[in-house]
């Protein structure tokens, strides 16, 4: 299966819950930090939810 890089490029600050509960449950818990996970739908969905505050890049 196929990863991806994932970094969170925008401050969770004045979000939702839900996308800070997202952003917590795929690893982050800096700016700037990278994270890389297995491309699986259920990723994808959650990449879905947070896509203005990630930047997200095949590996």
């Amino acid at each position: 299966m196929s990863k991806v890089k994932i970094t969170l490029v925008k401050s969770p600050i004045d979000k939702t819950k839900r996308q800070k509960a997202t952003l917590v449950a795929l690893g982050f818990r800096k700016v700037n930090q990278t994270v890389e996970h297995a491309a699986t739908p259920q990723i994808q969905g959650m990449l879905r939810v947070v896509q203005h505050l990630v930047q997200v890049e095949n590996a």
